[in-house]
């Protein structure tokens, strides 16, 4: 069982030639463009770092956040988080290219690693599961953007609609429209919304620093939630509504990640799809926090309701089947999050979601009543597997989209430009 000290990467440490994460553009967006990108996280990073390597410069990535990948790191600051769950493997570089990759950018920068670090490094270079320092993880980002020269292409800007026509797609933002040959979806995934009547804080948003806390959820969010708050000493309540934890280090089976992995989930019933995905594509929360926990639990600085049916929520209660209430200064909901496929920015028709999956073509993950609108990211899991939700599958995903794209613009194909 991997011990808690790896959760205690150091976070926002001096990083000398660190190249930040660009700022988004906030002049006038350009009236045509080749692509326009929606979100900057880290699938629009994969998908404007792959563009640069065919030679399509005319594009604009567009986002509400005042950064690249800003919506990202604010998150998991929130949460206090310090380490990715996704291994070396999993990073916003560009697929089938030997730029410098993340594993190499850690080994490049190890005299900034702490000894724990440089262990987890060691690791990933041996093939085993490693856990990768947020630090690491931004320099890396703000090294790709500043590679592939993203910040000149980013503005920021809040997408309202997409209008897809024969020849191309109109973009609306808040700040004006932008006229595009392609469009690519990169939106990620948004929190679960609550049921009908559950009123309380959420994963996302700030939680007061004091006070007693109730986390219902069984997934990464809620297990730095409840870590936070037994390090500080607060009273601190566990709903889990399961039997018991799930302490697993990725969302999806290892396989998934593999192209025989993708395409034994491809070449097979929708389904045989939905079962795979409701099987594998589940919360779950690091090996690394079931000893930090249990010990909490054991000492009775945590008090765990396993099993726990939750009948309403409302603001510091959590009633449960049977009549027992939770009580708390302080309720917060953490449970999970759902893929945003297209809804409210394409006309439902487009979207064609079918138990809430939009209809993509599998060969270059574009809708297919819009096939010059594409799809990186969570929305794409029933198209290239649950994968697809994962960094790592995001850059799968945007080597295929980025093919397609060049072979309508005429650009070169993906493996053999610049």
């Amino acid at each position: 069982m991997p011990e808690p000290h790896l959760l205690d990467s150091p976070r926002s440490r001096p990083w000398p030639g660190r190249v930040p994460l660009p700022a988004h553009r906030v002049d006038a967006l350009p009236p045509r463009v080749s692509v326009a990108v929606v979100g900057a996280g880290p699938a629009g990073l994969a998908v404007a770092s792959a563009l640069w390597h065919v030679g399509v410069d005319d594009v604009a990535v567009l986002d509400a956040a005042d950064r690249s990948c800003g919506r990202f790191f604010d998150r998991v600051d929130l949460l206090k988080q310090r380490v990715l769950r996704s291994p070396y493997e999993h990073h916003p570089g560009v697929e089938g290219y030997r730029d410098c990759e993340l594993l190499d950018f850690a080994r490049l920068h190890w005299g900034l690693l702490t000894e724990v670090e440089r262990r987890e490094v060691r690791m990933a270079q041996a093939g085993h599961r490693s856990v990768v320092p947020l630090d690491v993880f931004e320099a890396f980002c703000g090294h790709v953007a500043d590679a592939h020269d993203v910040a000149g292409r980013s503005w920021r800007a809040r997408v309202e609609e997409l209008v897809p026509g024969d020849d191309g797609v109109l973009v609306r933002t808040d700040v004006g429209e932008v006229s595009a040959r392609y469009v690519v979806l990169c939106q990620g995934e948004e929190r679960r919304a609550a049921p009908a009547g559950w009123y309380g804080g959420h994963w996302d948003e700030p939680v007061p620093a004091d006070g007693s806390l109730v986390v219902v959820g069984a997934g990464l969010s809620a297990a730095h939630l409840l870590a936070e708050a037994v390090a500080e000493g607060r009273e601190t309540h566990w709903v889990l509504r399961s039997a018991e934890e799930r302490y697993q280090c990725a969302d999806v089976n290892a396989s998934f990640f593999r192209p025989e992995g993708r395409a034994r989930f491809t070449d097979t019933s929708w389904e045989s799809r939905l079962e795979l995905m409701g099987r594998h594509r589940r919360a779950s929360v690091m090996f690394e926090f079931r000893p930090l926990l249990r010990a909490a639990e054991a000492e009775g600085r945590l008090v765990v309701h396993r099993g726990a049916l939750v009948e309403s929520v409302d603001h510091g209660k959590v009633r449960l089947a049977g009549g027992s209430v939770v009580t708390g200064d302080q309720v917060v909901l953490a449970l999970g999050t759902t893929p945003s496929i297209g809804a409210g920015l394409l006309p439902e028709a487009v979207v064609g979601a079918v138990d809430g999956w939009p209809d993509l073509d599998p060969r270059t993950l574009s809708y297919a009543r819009a096939p010059r609108v594409f799809a990186v990211g969570a929305a794409a899991c029933m198209a290239l597997g649950p994968a697809a939700r994962n960094i790592d599958g995001h850059r799968v995903a945007a080597a295929r989209v980025v093919g397609a794209v060049a072979a309508g613009l005429g650009a070169p194909a993906l493996a053999g430009a610049r």
